[in-house]
């Protein structure tokens, strides 16, 4: 694991139901949290790196989240739905009034390596600007699926993850897209070493930086360069090649759906069909039945 965001927590009253779940991707690791807390439960929090914090789920009574542990001008219910963000080092107290339980979705990410990635810096002044319960609609539906992607056992590839937690930190910070300008293709060289390792490592998890590090660019020129010469952002074409190669394996040999499906790469068969229904327009038994002459 390359990124280890640390944080110090000092917690009188809260206790975590259940094991923590979660992601890492690229420069972000995602924790997926269930707490129960007593009445008069508190809590002291601060990270070494920047952090977003959003209720997913509260049932039960009131509890507040603060800047000054006894400023109580500055406080902010922690209802369902609130989003706080909290810059590095900077400490936040949380204090609930009655019991309640509470599942919340945490973002540890490193800003350097989100920079890399995007292409360009975060704001400075948004980096050290505390911001506490405020609502955004797009980042708590993004919110709620990487927490699926936490709680799942058999969770899509990185590139899909990589995706989401980029899309929340956009939003997040208010990038906006540049002026458009022509993208420059890799070169001939640079688009067959990425498509033989895409098409040799199909069925594996591939992430973003392995690609851009074998033509020894960027991610952020990478993924415009590989999409203006294939046509597709990378993740789809490893999509491609696993379905590739399952059409590979059905036209070869008489193997049940649900081997072929995980050979390829696929989390079951019901995955593996839905995906090449949508992209071959059959379903895998019924191609392999064409391709067999059936």
């Amino acid at each position: 694991m390359g990124f280890q965001p640390r944080m110090r927590s000092v917690r009188e009253g809260i206790s975590v139901i259940g094991a923590l779940k979660y992601r890492v991707w690229n420069g972000v690791v995602a924790d997926l949290w269930q707490a129960e807390c007593q009445a008069g439960a508190s809590g002291e929090y601060v990270s070494e790196h920047p952090r977003l914090f959003v209720v997913l789920d509260k049932v039960g009574g009131h509890f507040e989240t603060r800047l000054r542990p006894n400023e109580p001008g500055i406080s902010s219910s922690a209802r369902a739905n609130a989003i706080s963000f909290m810059p590095a080092g900077v400490p936040v107290w949380g204090r609930s009034q009655q019991r309640m339980r509470i599942r919340h979705l945490d973002l540890h990410f490193d800003a350097a390596t989100v920079s890399e990635r995007l292409g360009e810096a975060l704001s400075p002044e948004r980096l050290a600007q505390p911001r506490i319960g405020f609502s955004n609609p797009r980042i708590l539906t993004l919110a709620r699926l990487i927490a699926g992607e936490c709680a799942e056992p058999d969770a899509r590839h990185d590139l899909y993850g990589d995706g989401l937690v980029l899309a929340v930190l956009i939003d997040l910070f208010g990038i906006r897209a540049n002026a458009p300008r022509r993208r420059s293709p890799l070169s001939n060289w640079q688009l067959k070493a990425v498509t033989d390792y895409i098409t040799e490592h199909a069925a594996g998890t591939i992430r973003l930086q392995d690609l851009a590090e074998l033509v020894g660019m960027s991610q952020s020129h990478f993924s415009h360069a590989f999409k203006a010469s294939t046509g597709l952002p990378p993740h789809q074409w490893q999509l491609k090649a696993r379905i590739e190669r399952g059409q590979r394996l059905l036209a070869s040999s008489e193997r049940p759906l649900t081997e072929i499906a995980a050979d390829a790469g696929f989390s079951d068969q019901a995955h593996f069909t839905r995906v090449f229904r949508r992209m071959v327009g059959e379903t895998p038994a019924a191609w392999r039945r064409s391709a067999l002459g059936e």
